[in-house]
This record gives structure tokens, sequence and C-alpha cells, in this order.
């Protein structure tokens, strides 16, 4: 029952701070809402002693606790342990106006900086009971400061919380959590990658999937969190005690600080979990549908750029106000380093679904000065066909997502026609992309595979997506993958075929690691996972998804490949340039040679042809003897079936000999042998590369 008699007093309350703030006397609530004609504080209290809490609903004043858009209102208590939401009441007119209220539902409040913990699987009760939380932030950080990686140096690692170590392989005390990740750093040093990128972190309902397994009939769970109900409510169900899910994130990110590791998050400001007016309204629908989402002009259905079914008006001053705080926020109180913007493309329209200009929102964020150390990287597309890689924004602190580096490099992996040209253009940092408006490679985050489509082991291992366990007749998942399977659809028993696919995957990793860029890998790729062809696991809360951690050991070689090539890049500034190679250099007056060479089987002898499959460039490792870093050689064999003889030019600056350090058709530990083993070649020799497979030689310094 509601209790009419308050163990508080209550004041009018002031309309800023928004959310709800602690202070000496009591406690603020403001709320945003413009179409609403009366909104009522829900809140729950413990009382010791008693089984459940009491519970009080406060009506507001439109005439005292209103001010603009804001209401507010202000209790006098020394209680902070209390639970909050807002019913908010108002017209329902969709078709010519777009706002509907419903003063039964129990809104969350979306600046609560956390939600009631629950579990992962537990019913999530948005709408229904107040959820939001009063928090403190008293967290010990020991001095913790911000990292500042950069760029040129990161090398970012892409991982879901839950999936990362849920699997009994992982062999940790925490699995599927913060502090799973936590027992995992020896691991992330020992591979040597500069930053963690979590998928979404902020809350959602893992319950409102609608699909079945269709062989098992058990529904399916949203796995991914690519549907938030919040941007600044953590996910307590990743929490190994959900109700201190605050401080388990922040023991995460210290200690992954302390190991010298970054942390990124995938932020969704591009839509909400609310869905259309058929979906489930637990917060921004409920305070003021107009504002908060794009609507048709016309019709006041949503406008679905996002393929969830709304799309956040990020244009609006007011929804970009809360993507700013929210941002600041994880800066400030949550120490993370930098955000990943989920079709960010989103983030450029305006209130009609407009393409934008000059879109306010992603100048903001670049140019906010809580923000101005922190990485920020864009998803340059989104789901309605906008496809913005290399024009998402002129802005220098804008890094992307290079969908075409992907492309390019699996279409050469595969034996594509036409792909030479691109594959060098990637290689070589994306000038085609960057160069125009004054950035640098360090804009491109190049990938070859992420949390969306085929693993690296798939990417090799099928022709097409197998996605009929997600429950939607295999509908769902993209159609175009650029993948081969090397001979046969999935699993097979056949070595020599095990062995090719090996073969590719330590090609495109090599690729994607001494290219001119920022690197980011997807995890468990190193030691080759599957998801047995499906490439749309956004449901999959399973060992489909889940890293397998034994792979680590039976694919030991494959890691210790990725983990030389990481190491390689590291040691060698030549693989992490701050500016674009330069056709040629013209120093004092006196002709110096180029920075980068090209040629396909010859020296000097460069073949752009559609029917090309092999790449070779000589990397030129210039300066004087005791400051110059070393020449590299590196051959590419795009050739399906066909092995090709290379002739190797002579190592520059009077260097004599070349070091074969890397071959990856060649079975560990002979694909990165250790110095004892290594070859040396001299210019004009052949060497015969392997198809699909790729050789490093590397400038012996003279003796």
């Amino acid at each position: 029952m509601i209790k009419k008699k308050y163990p508080f007093s209550v004041e009018r309350g002031d309309p800023l701070p928004g959310g709800a703030t602690a202070l000496d006397r009591g406690i603020n609530f403001a709320v945003f809402s413009r179409h609403a004609e009366s909104v009522t504080l829900v809140i729950q209290i413990k009382d010791p002693g008693q089984a459940s809490p009491s519970h009080y609903e406060l009506e507001l004043d439109p005439a005292v606790n209103h001010t603009g858009d804001i209401w507010h209102i202000f209790l006098v208590t020394e209680e902070r342990e209390i639970c909050y939401g807002f019913r908010v009441d108002g017209p329902t007119d969709i078709e010519k106006r777009g706002v509907i209220y419903d003063r039964k539902q129990i809104l969350l409040d979306p600046l609560s900086h956390a939600l009631s913990g629950r579990n992962w699987g537990e019913r999530f009760e948005g709408g229904n009971i107040p959820l939001c939380h009063l928090i403190k932030h008293d967290f010990d950080w020991q001095n913790d400061r911000p990292l500042k990686t950069p760029m040129v140096d990161s090398i970012i690692y892409e991982l879901h919380v839950r999936g990362f170590t849920r699997d009994a392989s992982s062999k940790v005390k925490h699995p599927g959590t913060y502090l799973g990740i936590v027992e995992k750093i020896p691991y992330l040093k020992e591979l040597g990658v500069t930053a963690v990128e979590l998928m979404p972190v902020t809350e959602w309902d893992e319950n409102d999937n609608v699909f079945h397994d269709p062989l098992t009939g058990k529904p399916l769970k949203n796995y991914w969190g690519y549907n938030p109900v919040s941007f600044f409510a953590l996910k307590s169900g990743y929490a190994s005690q959900p109700d201190h899910h605050v401080n388990e994130f922040k023991t995460m990110v210290l200690s992954l600080h302390q190991a010298g590791i970054e942390v990124i998050l995938d932020m969704v400001y591009n839509h909400t979990g609310e869905g259309n007016y058929q979906g489930h309204t637990s917060s921004f629908r409920g305070l003021d549908n107009p504002i908060f989402y794009l609507l048709d002009q016309h019709t006041r259905e949503y406008l679905n750029y996002s393929g969830c079914g709304n799309t956040f008006n990020c244009n609006h001053p007011v929804v970009r106000e809360i993507i700013l705080n929210s941002l600041r926020y994880w800066v400030m109180e949550m120490h993370v380093d930098g955000f990943r913007f989920d079709l960010a493309s989103i983030l450029g329209r305006d209130r009609q679904g407009h393409v934008l200009a000059n879109p306010p929102m992603i100048e903001m964020i670049a140019q906010d000065p809580i923000l101005r150390d922190t990485k920020i990287i864009a998803e340059a597309w989104d789901a309605a066909g906008l496809y913005q890689v290399g024009s998402f924004s002129t802005d220098v602190r804008w890094a992307e997502w290079n969908g075409r580096f992907r492309d390019d490099i699996r279409a050469f992996m595969a034996g594509h026609s036409n792909s030479i040209a691109n594959l060098a253009t990637r290689i070589a940092g994306s000038s085609d992309l960057y160069l125009s408006s004054s950035r640098t490679p360090c804009n491109s985050v190049n990938f070859i595979t992420s949390h969306d489509g085929f693993t690296l082991h798939d990417l090799v291992s099928f022709d097409q997506k197998h996605n009929f366990r997600n429950g939607e007749e295999d509908r769902d998942g993209d159609n175009h993958n650029i993948s081969w399977n090397s001979g046969v659809e999935g699993k097979t028993e056949d070595a020599v075929i095990q062995d090719f696919r090996l073969r590719r995957m330590r090609s495109m990793a090599l690729i994607l690691i001494l290219s001119q860029g920022v690197p980011m890998l997807t995890a468990g790729d190193e030691f080759g996972r599957s998801q047995n062809g499906n490439n749309n696991c956004w449901c999959q809360d399973n060992q489909t998804s889940w890293l397998d951690w034994d792979l680590a050991q039976t694919n030991k070689g494959l890691l210790r490949f990725f983990k030389k090539c990481l190491n390689l890049r590291k040691t060698h500034q030549i693989f992490r340039r701050h500016d674009f190679f330069s056709s040629q250099d013209n120093t004092n007056g006196s002709f110096q040679e180029k920075d980068i060479t090209w040629q396909s089987l010859q020296p000097e002898q460069e073949d752009w042809s559609e029917d090309c499959h092999t790449l070779a460039f000589l990397l030129r490792g210039k300066g004087k003897e005791r400051q110059r870093d070393d020449d590299f050689f590196i051959m590419l064999n795009g050739h399906r079936r066909e092995d090709a003889p290379f002739t190797i030019p002579p190592p520059p600056g009077g260097r004599r000999l070349w070091k074969q350090i890397i071959d990856t058709a060649r079975v560990t530990p002979c694909d990165f042998p250790p110095p004892s083993r290594v070859t040396k070649k001299k210019g004009g020799d052949t060497i015969l590369v392997k198809s699909m497979a790729a050789v490093v030689l590397q400038s012996a310094p003279i003796s």
C-alpha cells in the first residue's frame, strides 16, 4: 500500500543537476519531460526488520515543482538506501503529436547511475517497480590516472565481458564477470595488447529476445547487449555480486590500468531497447517520446535507421546533453580511456533523419574539454545504408573502424581478382580515406574480424553463414562475408585443409598487425575459436559464443604466432608511422629513396592488373646506422593454389643480407623461427612463397 505519512519532509527542489543528487540535508530529484501534465516520484525505502520495503508516491505540483521542462523535488532525509522511479502522465496522441503516456508505468531515471542489482538472466522489472538506486562513489582509485597510450602505439582487443571467461575452460574463480577479466590480465599482457574494447556494459534486458532455438525450443537471450535501457547504469549481471557491480567494474579498470592496458567502451547511443510502439517502455518513450526519438513528420511512426525499431534523436539539444554527460561520467567516475560508437553515423542525422554537413553532436564529442584525452572511434555507418568510412568527420580526433580494410584484406586472402591495388592502399594506411583531410594512418582502426560476422577461423572455413540456431530461419546476419572455406564447408578431418586454413589465418594476422594504422583483434581469433559458421551470434549465450580456452593449448602454435607478430610491431617503429608514406623525400635538396617500394614478382616491376594475385613491398628504415630502424621486405601470395617465385631486391642502406624471419606456410616454430634458425638471403635470390602465404625478410645490420 502507498503510505500517507512520510518519514521525511518535502521541499520544492532544484531543476539542476538532473537525476538524483545526495546532499547534506537530503536528496534532490530532477527529471526532464516537456509534454507531461503530471509527474509522480515513486520511492521505496528499506525498513529495518521489515520483509518488504515501504512504498511512497509523491505527486509533484506543476506550479511548484516545475521549472521549464524539468520536474523536481527535494526530500529532507538522512536515508540513502532508496530505490526510485517516476510515474509520468499526459496525453496519448501518436498520430498527431507522437506523445504516449501511461501513468501505470514506473519509469527509469535516464540519468541514474545504477539500477537494482540482478544476476544474469533474472527478470528485468523496468516499468513495473522503482529500480533506480542512489549510490555512493567511494572507490579507492589509488591515484589511478589515464594511461594516454598514443593511438599509433595502440593494439585493441575486442571482447564480450561474459563470453570472455564464461566457459569452464577459462578456469577463473568468477566466470563471465568483470573480475573474470581481471584474472585474465596476465594472458592479455603476454599477448601484447594495449587496450580492451568491451562490448556494451550499460544495462539492458537480456530477456527481450522473442526468438527460440529451433532445435531445443529454448528461448534465446539478447547476449550482445546492443539494446540499452540506460547510458549510465552499469550491467549488474556481469558482476560476481550484482549489488556491488560498480566497484567490481572499477576494480577491473584499475587492475587493467596497473597492467598498462586501457579500457574502451562500446557505447550504443543510436537507439534504445524500447523498440517501436509495440516494444516495452522503460524510460525515454514514457518521459517524452517526440523529444528522444526520430519520428516521421506525418505518421509519427519511428524512423528506423538503427535496424532495431527506433532511432535516438541525437542532435536534439536535450539529447546531446544526456549523451555528453554520459560520456563524461564514464571518464570522470569510471576512469575509462575511450569509446567506440556503435552505428555512429546516426550521430550525424538531424531530427528528420537527414544527414547533416557539420553534425553538432559529433563536433561536441570531439571538442568536449573533459573528453580531450579519450580515444573516440566511430563505426562510421548505420543500418539504413549510410556509409561514411573516410568521411565521418574531418576532426583528427575521430578514428574509424575501417570497414574497407576488412573487406579488401578478405578479398585478397580469398583469391578475388582486382584486389592488389586496394590491398596496397590498406597496408599503407588508407591514404585514400584520410590523407585529403589532413588525418593520418592512426585514424584507421584496422580489423579483419569483429564481434559482428565470422571469426577468423570461420572466415577460412565457411563460404556461407550458418545461423539456423538463431531462430530466424537463417535470414539474419550479413550475406556478404567475402570468405572462402579453403575447399570444404565447415569442419573437416583433412589434415591438408586444416594446415591450409592455419596458413591463411597466419597470413591475415600478419597483414593486420604489420599494416599502418591501429590493429584491432577479436578475442579468441588468436587461438582459432569458431562459432560453427554463425556470423550473427547476438543471441547465442552458450558455447557458440563463449571462448573455449582449451584452444589456446590445442592451437598454441597460432597463439605463439600472434604474440610474435605483435611483439615485432611493438619493437619496430616502421610499422607504427605517424604519417603516410611519401612517394619520395627531398631533404636539403638531395634525393632520398622512397619510404616504401612496391613490386610484384620482380624488383621495380609493379603489377596492378586485375588478374594479379601477388604483392611485395620494401619498407626502408631510414636514418643513420645507429638511429635507423631495420628494413623489411614482405611478400604476399593471394593465389588459391599456385605458389609464387619472388625475386628479392638487395637490402638498402649498404646492408648486405636479409634474414628470413617469417613464413606463414611453415608450421610452428618454423613459421616464426628463433634467431638461431633464421636463414640468410641476399639480393637477387628467389623465394618461393606458397599459395595464401606471406614471407617477411628483415635486413641484417652491418657488423
